[in-house]
Order: structure tokens, then C-alpha cells, then sequence
């Protein structure tokens, strides 16, 4: 088109399980350079065992087919804590397709959760805890989407909770913050109200 060169190669990645029948797979790129190194990566990855068919799954679409499976194993009650977990998750990272998901993605989740994730008005974050529990969830999903090899790698392995959010919160419940005055007189208010004279001076 345009007097423009392309480069296009077919290759076999595999039998589709369910039919039985060949699968390939097309590219097509502007240099023959690219081509050729996307060829030697596509080959080699399959000779590894480690090949990764491209597909427009979204992280929300597997979200949902992991928790279908899981609801056959778990009970009602645990299926729905799982579902509520991932819940925090789905806002944010969901509408990215799952082969595009990147470990930086899960950082930024992370530490915005963290920061706001009870919400950007109030600027109040999620705790540790439910956070963590989060993580351990999509992980656990990235796990088998890694075995059903709808990704490469689990991008989300290594993304912990800072230790200093950590100390931040211990330190946080250890605090008991005294009242204002405000608050003094308001409890004084409330307790006059409630009393009458036999129930607060015996």
C-alpha cells in the first residue's frame, strides 16, 4: 500500500483442546528486523514450553471465570468475601486486558487502596489488612490464569504492603486520642440530659 514493505509470518503455536485442530498465528510488522525477533521469541518460548497465545481478556472478564470456578469448590459465604475482596480491585484495573497487565498497575493500586481507597472525598485509605487480603486474592487469580497460560507471569508475585504502612497503622490503634473540648462538652450535655437527680447523684 503506498509503495509501503511489510513483513508477515505464520506460526504454529499449537492444537486447539477442544477440536484437536492446528492453531497459528499471524504477525505482520513494518521492518524485517522486528519480524524476525518477534519469530525467534515466539518459537523459543514455545520450545521452552512457556509460550503465551495473545487474547483480549480483560482482567474483570477473568476475575469473573476464576470466581465461577471457584464457587463450585467454596462455600456461599467464602465466594462472597472472595467477591467483595476483589471488588476494591476490579474499579481501578479491571478494563485492562489481562496480558497487559503490569506489575507497576498493582503498585499503583496498591498504594492509591491504601491512601484513598475508602474514597478520594473523605481521603481516607483502606487498611492493611483489607488490602492485603486483596492482593492475596488476585494473586491466587493470576496463579491459574498463569496455568491456564493466559499470562506469561504472575505480575503481581512480589507486590507486598510497605513496612511503613505497616508501623504507620500499629502506631495509629495504639493512639488514643483524648477528646477536644467540644467533645467534653458535648458528653457533659448528653449526661445531664440522660440524668435525673436519684440515677446521677445516688
Amino acid at each position: 500500500m503506498k509503495g509501503q514493505v511489510r513483513y508477515r509470518f505464520v506460526v504454529d503455536v499449537g492444537s486447539d483442546p477442544a477440536t484437536g485442530k492446528r492453531k497459528q498465528l499471524t504477525r505482520t510488522f513494518g521492518t524485517l528486523r522486528d519480524a524476525k525477533a518477534e519469530y525467534a521469541r515466539i518459537t523459543n518460548r514455545r520450545y521452552e514450553g512457556t509460550f503465551v497465545e495473545p487474547n483480549k481478556i480483560t482482567v474483570n472478564e477473568w476475575l469473573d471465570q476464576w470466581l465461577d470456578r471457584k464457587a463450585e469448590d467454596l462455600e456461599e459465604s467464602t465466594v462472597y468475601s472472595y467477591t467483595m475482596t476483589l471488588g476494591r480491585v476490579r474499579g481501578k484495573l479491571g478494563h485492562i486486558r489481562l496480558q497487559d497487565l503490569t506489575e507497576d498497575h498493582v503498585e499503583a493500586w496498591m498504594r492509591w487502596a491504601l491512601r484513598e481507597g475508602r474514597g478520594a472525598k473523605t481521603g481516607v485509605g483502606l487498611g492493611v489488612t483489607s488490602v492485603e487480603m486483596s492482593l492475596a486474592r488476585l494473586k491466587e487469580a493470576l496463579n491459574r490464569a498463569m496455568a491456564r497460560r493466559l499470562v506469561a507471569v504472575n505480575v503481581a508475585r512480589e507486590v507486598a504492603i510497605p513496612r511503613k504502612a505497616r508501623k504507620a497503622e500499629r502506631r495509629a490503634k495504639a493512639v488514643v486520642q483524648p477528646w477536644n473540648i467540644e467533645e467534653v462538652h458535648a458528653f457533659v450535655r448528653a449526661r445531664t440530659t440522660a440524668c435525673t437527680p436519684l440515677s446521677c447523684f445516688p
